[in-house]
């Protein structure tokens, strides 16, 4: 992991404000969502990407009744058939 030598405190609502040069870099704009994860002792931000509810692929994700779903699992389920 690269230190960019960027220091930010913590406001009194837990906020940080994000560097412009790592939003541009990311392609993170306002109001874009950030998934947070810790691994150890470190706190992990990722840009959000939906995925599919059933097999994980982002690509082509579209919202069907509040689930994400891909291309792929929608024909999968079109010809699903119970046997």
């Amino acid at each position: 992991m690269k230190s960019l030598g960027i220091v930010r405190k913590v406001d009194e609502l837990g906020r940080i404000v994000l560097p412009k040069e790592l939003r541009t870099k990311f392609e993170i704009a306002e109001r874009d969502a950030l998934e947070i994860y810790t691994d150890e002792d470190k706190i992990i931000l990722k840009k959000y990407e939906p995925s599919c509810t059933f097999c994980g692929d982002a690509k082509n994700v579209f919202s069907f009744k509040g689930r994400n779903v891909c291309p792929a699992c929608v024909r999968e389920l079109t010809n699903y058939r119970e046997g």
